[in-house]
C-alpha cells in the first residue's frame, strides 16, 4: 500500500558534517516511510534548547556534562531484531554511555599519522606504526646543513600544532572538562620538555627550525617530501586519503604510536536523539538504517558516484565506528588501507571535553604548547591563559 505524502513523517537532523545532506538525500530515495531534512550548524549543541530542537544531532563535541540533559537514552535501540552492540568499536560505544545508559552512538573517528616518501619505506621498522624515537633517529640522519642553516630537515614538531597535542595526549596530559578545563600538569610538562629537547637535540634550535620553515614551506609538505626537502609530515586520517593520485603513487604513511598507544583524535563524531524530539520513532528508523553495514557501503559508493569522496574521507570524514565497515569495506574504496589498520586495542580515547573545547584548544591550549615548545621557560602559564580566556568569554 502506498503511503500518502501527508503521512510521511519528516525528521530534522542538525550536524556539523555537511556530507550528511548527501546521506539524507540517499535515505529519502531508498525508502518512502520517512524523510529526513538535514541542516548544517557549526556548533549544533550550542543552539539546542526545548523550543529549538531537531530530532537527531550528529556532530563532534557532544560528550560533556550536558549530555544527559540534552539526549534521550538509546538503550532500547539494541536487541536481537535491532542493533547489536558488537558491531561498534567498543571503546567508542562505551564512551557514549553514562550510568549504564547509552546516550550517544559513535559515527566516525580519526587517527594521527606521518607521511613520507615511498622510496624510504625500507627504512621504517614497523608495518603500520612509528614511534617518537624512530622519527627522531631517522630525522637526525636525514638532516643536512650548509653555511649554518639546514637545507634538509627530517621533521620538526613545530610544523603542526596538532602534533604537539598528539604528543601531549600520548604523555597523558589528559585534558578534560572541569571549570572549564583540567589536565595532568606533570604529564603535560613532561611532554613539553620532551618536545623542547627534541627540537634542540635533533634540529639545533627552534630558531633553526623557523628559518628552515620560512625558507622552504612556500610549497606543500607533500611536495617537500617528494622533492627530498623534508622526510616526514604530520597528517590525520581525515586528510590522508584525500591527497590525490600523485601523492598515493609517491607517498606512504605510518600511524603514530607510543608505548603501544595510538590516540584517537578528539573530534570523534557521535549521534544522539534530542530529548525534545517530536518524532522518536522516525529518528530511530533512520538510526537503524544508518548503522547497517551494507547501507554504509552503499553510502560510500554513493559518495564516490557524486565525487564527495574527493573532499570527504570515509563515513562522515573518518573511519566508521562500525568495525566491519572500516576493516572489510574501506579497503575496497581505499586500497592503501589493506592490511594497514592497527588493532583497536591500541586506541586511546580523549577524555570528556568541555562544550567550548574548540575555542579553548585554538585560543589557549595550542598557542601555549607552541610557545613552550619553542621556549620551555616561557612564563605565561596555561592556568593564566585559561583564566584570561574565561574572563573574555563570560
Amino acid at each position: 500500500m502506498l503511503i500518502s505524502c501527508e503521512e510521511i513523517k519528516t525528521i530534522q537532523i542538525w550536524t556539523d558534517h555537511p556530507e550528511f545532506a548527501l546521506y539524507g538525500e540517499y535515505y529519502n530515495t531508498v525508502q518512502n516511510r520517512y524523510k529526513v531534512s538535514v541542516r548544517y550548524i557549526e556548533f549544533p549543541i550550542a543552539n539546542l534548547n526545548r523550543s529549538n530542537s531537531p530530532d537527531i544531532i550528529i556532530a563532534s563535541w557532544l560528550r560533556n556534562s550536558s549530555t544527559q540533559a540534552n539526549f534521550k537514552s538509546l538503550n532500547n535501540i539494541f536487541g536481537s531484531k535491532r542493533l547489536s552492540r558488537n558491531i561498534f568499536n567498543q571503546q567508542l560505544l562505551t564512551d557514549g554511555r553514562i550510568d549504564r545508559n547509552q546516550y550517544l552512538l559513535p559515527v566516525s573517528y580519526n587517527l594521527p599519522a606521518l607521511i613520507f616518501s615511498k622510496s624510504r619505506e625500507h627504512e621504517i621498522s614497523g608495518q603500520f606504526t612509528i614511534d617518537f624515537n624512530e622519527i627522531k633517529n631517522l630525522s637526525v640522519n636525514f638532516n643536512k646543513e650548509s653555511r649554518g642553516s639546514y637545507t634538509q630537515m627530517g621533521f620538526s614538531p613545530l610544523w603542526n600544532n596538532k602534533f604537539l597535542l598528539t604528543a601531549a595526549a600520548l604523555f597523558g596530559a589528559s585534558f578534560a572538562e572541569g571549570e572549564p578545563l583540567i589536565w595532568d600538569s606533570s604529564a603535560l610538562e613532561q611532554s613539553i620538555l620532551f618536545i623542547n629537547n627534541w627540537t634542540n637535540e635533533i634540529n639545533t634550535s627552534a630558531q633553526m627550525e623557523e628559518d628552515f620553515t620560512f625558507k622552504y614551506f612556500y610549497e606543500s609538505p607533500e611536495r617537500l617530501i617528494q622533492s627530498g626537502r623534508i622526510l616526514f609530515s604530520y597528517i590525520e586520517s581525515s586528510g590522508l586519503f584525500l591527497l590525490g593520485d600523485d601523492a598515493v603513487n609517491t607517498l606512504d604513511f605510518r600511524w603514530i604510536m607510543e608505548r603501544e598507544r595510538i590516540p584517537i583524535t578528539e573530534d570523534t563524531v557521535y549521534l544522539g536523539i534530542s530529548k525534545w524530539s517530536k518524532s522518536q520513532a522516525a529518528a530511530k528508523a533512520f538510526i537503524m538504517w544508518f548503522f547497517k553495514v551494507e547501507n554504509q557501503r552503499l553510502l560510500l559508493e554513493y559518495s564516490r558516484l557524486n565525487r564527495i569522496n574527493e573532499n570527504i574521507f570515509g563515513i562522515s570524514g573518518g573511519f566508521s565506528a562500525l568495525n566491519a565497515v572500516t576493516e572489510q569495506i574501506y579497503p575496497l574504496f581505499y586500497p592503501e588501507l589493506l592490511g594497514r589498520m592497527p588493532p583497536s586495542e591500541y586506541f586511546v580515547l580523549s577524555n570528556t571535553l568541555p562544550a567550548k573545547w574548540v575555542s579553548i584548544k585554538e585560543r589557549v591550549v595550542l598557542p601555549y604548547l607552541n610557545d613552550r615548545a619553542r621556549n620551555a621557560d616561557e612564563g605565561n602559564s596555561l592556568e593564566r591563559r585559561l583564566a584570561d580566556w574565561v574572563r573574555l568569554n563570560r
